[in-house]
């Protein structure tokens, strides 16, 4: 069987840089969210609608997080389970539905925030403010 070639093989070892990064970042960060018993995706939701005042429609929430339709469906179903968010229906336009943070999620944003951003701090420790600045414009780039 002959070898595998790719055009790039620069490209291939800055993929998998990112994706071991990414991922030992990521288990970082989730480990200490567990804990709380958020999900990644979960908490995000939770900080977003806190730095959005409490509330926003699912529409904005999405864009804002970059997901699907049925992921933010799907996250925000849980957290209301939980209690943490209220979904309805806005009265505008019952197609158009709306989350808002119940006191339980403000509560919980608010108590685990401060050990998140100290994990995503010491994260990042082993990199300078000029490599942090040009690591978040790569990913922008890549993300475009």
């Amino acid at each position: 069987m002959p070898p595998l070639s790719v055009a790039d093989p620069l490209a291939h070892r800055a993929l998998e840089a990112l994706m071991r990064a990414e991922a030992h970042v990521r288990r970082s960060v989730a480990a200490e969210l567990q804990r709380a018993g958020l999900s990644t995706g979960a908490f995000s939701v939770l900080v977003v609608l806190t730095t959005a005042g409490g509330e926003l429609e699912l529409r904005t929430l999405r864009r804002r997080l970059g997901w699907s339709k049925a992921n933010a469906t799907e996250v925000t179903a849980a957290l209301e389970q939980q209690d943490l968010v209220t979904r309805r229906r806005m009265a505008s336009d019952r197609r158009t539905m709306s989350i808002a943070l119940t006191a339980s999620g403000a509560e919980l944003a608010q108590r685990v925030f401060p050990t998140h951003a100290d994990r995503v701090s010491q994260a990042f420790a082993a990199l300078d403010e000029n490599e942090k600045r040009s690591l978040a414009s790569i990913c922008r780039k890549l993300a475009a």
